[in-house]
C-alpha cells in the first residue's frame, strides 16, 4: 500500500491552509510577526510528518484532528492569529521537550556484559535527570563557560609578548610616532572570555595634541549615528597642517580611521620579520592579510597548523581616549565612513557590571553562562556579546537579587527577555538608546532563534547538552 500516495490529499489542504495564513498573517504582522510565523511554520510541518508517520487509520484520522482543531485557533484577527500560533507552538514545543527528556531517563536495554563494562555512562545519564537546573547552571558554568586559569595565563602571556614585540619594532622603526604604552584588553583581561582562551586584543593609544584635534559626538556629525564619531583638526589658522604627526592621515580634515589603519598594515603586518619572532617565541605567528582588521595567527611551534586545539588570534586596535571616551579605528563597523570613528561601549558595559556585581552580585556568571550557550549553538551563534550584556543590564534596572541561589530564575528570565526582544526586532543600547543591537540580524536568523528559545521556554536544559 502507498501509504505516502493515500495522504496526499489531506496533506496539501493543510498546505494550502498554512500557506493562506502565513502569506494573509505576514501581511497583518509585518516584520514585526516575523519570527512567530517562522516557529508557527515549523511546528505545523512537525504536525504534518507526525501524521505522516501513523501506521493505522484511526491514528491518522486523530493526528489530522487534533491538526485542524489547532488551525481553528487562528482567525482573521491579527491579534488571534499571534495568540493561536504561539499557542500551538507552546502546546507542542513542551511535548517534545517532555518526550526529549523521558528519552534521556530511559535505561536502553543491554546484556548484563555491558551494563557491567560501562556503569559510569549508566551513572551519569541518571545524573542529568535528577539534577536541578539550578545545579545544571553551575555545572555548564565550570564545564563549559569558564576557562582553566592555566590557559588563560598562557594566552595573556604569550599575547603580552607579542605586545612586546611590536612596540619595540614601531618604536625603532618610527621613533616619531606619538603612541602611548600598548597594553591587553578585552574579554581575555576581564574574565568574560568562554569556551576557550582563543582571542586576545592589543589596544594600541594614539597620542593626539589636545590644541590641535577635537572629538565630535556621532549626534553632532553629518552621519547622526551615536557610534560613529569623527575627529576633526582645528586651529588650522594658528598651526598650518604638518604640526602633528597625525596631519598626514587627514582626510577632508578628518583624522582617517581607514587610513590609519592602513598605515599600521603596512607597518606592521606586512613589515615585521614574523619567522624571527616565531622561533623566539617558540610558536607560529602569521599575519591575516587581505581584510579591514589587524589580525595575527599564533599556532604551538610542536604542533603548528595540523593542531585540534584553535588557534590564538591577536587584534591590534588602534584607539583615541579622552576622559572615559573610547574611539577605535575599526573599518568594517564603520564602513564605508572612511572619516568615522566607532564608539566602544564595551569600558562602559563591562564597568557597569562590575559595580552592580560588587556585593555577591551572580550577573557576569549568568553572562558568561549565555555567551557559551550562544557560542555552541549554531543557531544562537549570530547574536554577539554586546546584545547579551545589554540584556542583563536592563533587567537589572527591575531586578536587584542577582544571587547564587536565584541563578536558575535570573536564566529563564534572560530566556523570556530575549523572545520579546526579537520579536520586537530591537534590544536597544542600555548607553545608548538610539542605537539597536538587532539590526545585524537578517529576518531568517530571528525565525531560528526565536524557535530555538521558545523551545528552551518550557525545557531550558536544551541549552545546555
Amino acid at each position: 500500500m502507498n501509504f505516502q500516495g493515500s495522504r496526499r490529499r489531506g496533506e496539501d489542504g493543510i498546505a494550502m491552509v498554512i500557506d493562506f495564513l502565513l502569506s494573509n498573517a505576514r501581511l497583518v504582522l509585518g516584520v514585526g510577526g516575523a519570527a512567530v510565523l517562522g516557529i508557527a511554520t515549523l511546528a505545523f510541518k512537525r504536525l504534518i510528518e507526525r501524521v505522516g508517520r501513523a501506521a493505522e487509520e484511526e491514528k491518522v484520522e486523530q493526528k489530522m484532528a487534533e491538526s485542524w482543531d489547532e488551525l481553528s485557533l487562528v482567525s482573521s484577527s491579527p491579534t488571534l492569529i499571534k495568540k493561536g500560533i504561539e499557542g500551538v507552538v507552546m502546546k507542542h514545543v513542551a511535548k517534545a521537550a517532555r518526550q526529549q527528556k523521558a528519552d534521556l531517563c530511559q535505561q536502553p536495554q543491554t546484556s548484563t556484559l555491558e551494563v557491567q563494562s560501562k556503569p559510569e555512562s549508566k551513572s551519569k545519564r541518571l545524573q542529568l535527570c535528577v539534577l536541578t537546573l539550578q545545579e545544571r547552571l553551575q555545572q555548564y558554568y565550570h564545564t563549559r563557560a569558564s576557562l582553566a586559569p592555566e590557559d588563560i595565563h598562557k594566552a595573556q602571556t604569550l599575547a603580552l609578548d607579542i605586545c612586546t614585540e611590536i612596540q619595540g619594532f614601531l618604536h625603532s622603526r618610527h621613533p616619531d610616532m606619538p603612541l602611548g604604552e600598548m597594553s591587553l584588553g578585552g574579554s581575555l583581561l576581564d574574565d568574560l572570555q568562554v569556551v576557550s582562551a582563543d582571542h586576545a586584543c592589543l589596544l594600541v593609544p594614539l597620542q593626539l595634541e589636545a590644541s590641535l584635534w577635537r572629538l565630535i559626538p556621532g549626534e553632532e556629525t553629518l552621519l547622526t549615528h551615536p557610534l560613529h564619531w569623527m575627529v576633526r583638526r582645528v586651529n588650522l589658522e594658528y598651526f598650518p597642517r604638518g604640526r602633528s604627526y597625525w596631519d598626514r592621515f587627514l582626510v577632508g580634515g578628518y583624522l582617517s580611521s581607514e587610513a590609519v589603519v592602513s598605515m599600521f598594515s603596512k607597518a606592521v603586518m606586512e613589515t615585521m620579520n614574523w619567522p624571527s619572532i616565531s622561533s623566539t617565541l617558540d610558536c607560529i605567528v602569521r599575519p591575516v592579510l587581505g581584510g579591514p582588521d589587524l589580525w595575527l595567527e599564533i599556532w604551538p611551534e610542536n604542533r603548528g597548523m595540523n593542531s585540534t586545539d584553535p588557534p590564538l588570534f591577536i587584534s591590534m586596535l588602534p584607539m583615541l581616549r579622552e576622559g572615559d571616551v573610547v574611539l577605535t579605528a575599526q573599518p568594517e563597523l564603520t564602513s564605508p565612513w572612511a572619516n568615522a570613528w566607532h564608539l566602544s561601549l564595551y569600558p562602559w558595559e563591562t564597568q557597569r557590571l562590575a559595580q552592580l556585581d560588587a556585593s555577591d552580585g551572580y550577573r557576569r556568571h549568568i553572562l558568561k553562562i549565555l555567551k557559551a550557550v550562544c557560542r555552541l549553538n549554531p543557531v544562537l551563534r549570530p547574536l554577539e556579546a554586546a546584545p547579551l550584556a545589554n540584556l542583563i543590564l536592563h533587567l537589572s534596572d527591575r531586578e536587584s537579587d542577582w544571587s547564587e541561589s536565584s541563578l536558575d530564575v535570573r536564566f529563564q528570565q534572560c530566556i523570556m527577555e530575549l523572545i520579546c526582544y526579537l520579536e520586537q526586532g530591537a534590544l536597544h543600547s542600555y548607553f545608548k538608546p538610539a542605537v539597536n543591537l538587532l539590526s545585524g540580524l537578517s529576518e531568517d536568523q530571528v525565525d531560528q532563534m526565536g524557535f530555538m528559545l521558545y523551545c528552551a521556554v518550557s525545557e531550558p536544559e536544551i541549552l545546555l547538552i
